[in-house]
């Protein structure tokens, strides 16, 4: 009777957890959501006494504080009749229009463009292109304020000063270097034998940019989108350096700033002018913040 062998399991060995798993855990523990609340309250107040004060009356809003609207809720609407018409000297819907004017090509340019370099950086192999990437890459470390002078100088000399131009061209030139460097790294997760099918079908760079590549990137330009909208939107240095010469081109917070110099006491006029200029950057992120999350996290955590 020979006896039955025996055989043993080795022991599982616990898997090891990943720097994203540690993270993604952390931060989804009740602290930390107690926390996230709690700094979203804190972030979310000085806007509401913003919005509160905006609606309230002048003589209420030069001697009492926001938080008295409660006891005492008086609503008037003459702060954005103000702000709005003529005969309160502000006017705000043409610097409004203007900044749209302003926003909407300078995200769309550099969008454009840093999706073509981005492929090309990606996809097509050239003499250089690693060492091109990285001095693009550190183009973002450059000052953004050591620039402004020499760009208004090249301005001034083929006579684009006081147009839209010298705007869009300079947030697009700023842009360019995070723009390229978000989506390569977006294009660099989509499987490369996508890309040899596509080939393999007959398709060039051209057909592959635009029937394989740019439906694949929304999140990604959604998320650049919403980043350069911002900032543009509420930029006050590169407008005051390039349409600080005149109103045709000034955008909302340049007008917003003169406001604050000019009617100080007016405490009215700028909270009402200040809550129109957030309305706009709000919705925008509101609509898009998935995208925004989604384009953002795109190539930073790999497994």
């Amino acid at each position: 009777m020979t006896a039955t062998p025996v055989t043993t399991t080795p022991p599982l060995t616990p898997k090891k957890e990943t720097a994203a798993g540690i993270a993604k855990r952390k931060l989804s523990s009740p602290w930390a959501s107690i926390a996230a609340i709690v700094l979203a309250v804190l972030w979310t107040i000085p806007t509401f006494g913003l919005l509160v004060s905006s609606f309230r009356p002048e003589r209420a809003i030069k001697t009492t504080g926001w938080w008295t609207f409660f006891s005492d809720p008086t609503v008037t609407m003459e702060n954005y009749k103000a702000v709005f018409g003529e005969e309160g000297g502000v006017n705000l819907a043409a610097y409004f229009v203007n900044s749209l004017m302003i926003c909407i090509p300078a995200v769309l340019i550099p969008m454009a463009l840093a999706t073509l370099a981005a492929y090309a950086f990606t996809w097509i192999h050239f003499p250089g292109r690693n060492f091109l990437f990285i001095v693009v890459f550190a183009l973002q470390i450059v000052p953004l304020q050591v620039t402004l002078i020499p760009l208004l100088e090249i301005f001034v000399k083929i006579d684009l000063t006081g147009t839209f131009w010298t705007l869009w061209i300079s947030h697009s030139a700023f842009a360019l270097p995070l723009a390229i460097y978000l989506l390569s790294n977006f294009m660099r997760e989509i499987p490369s034998g996508l890309i040899e099918a596509a080939r393999i079908d007959g398709a060039g760079h051209v057909s592959i940019f635009f029937k394989v590549m740019l439906p694949l990137l929304t999140p990604a330009l959604a998320a650049f989108g919403i980043f350069q909208f911002l900032w543009v939107w509420n930029d006050l240095l590169v407008a005051l350096v390039f349409a600080g010469g005149g109103d045709e081109v000034a955008p909302i917070t340049l007008q917003l700033a003169n406001l604050s110099g000019t009617r100080g006491t007016a405490w009215q006029l700028l909270s009402a002018g200040a809550f129109v200029s957030i309305i706009v950057p709000v919705v925008v992120f509101l609509l898009l913040q998935r995208y925004f999350v989604r384009g953002l996290l795109a190539g930073s955590v790999k497994g």
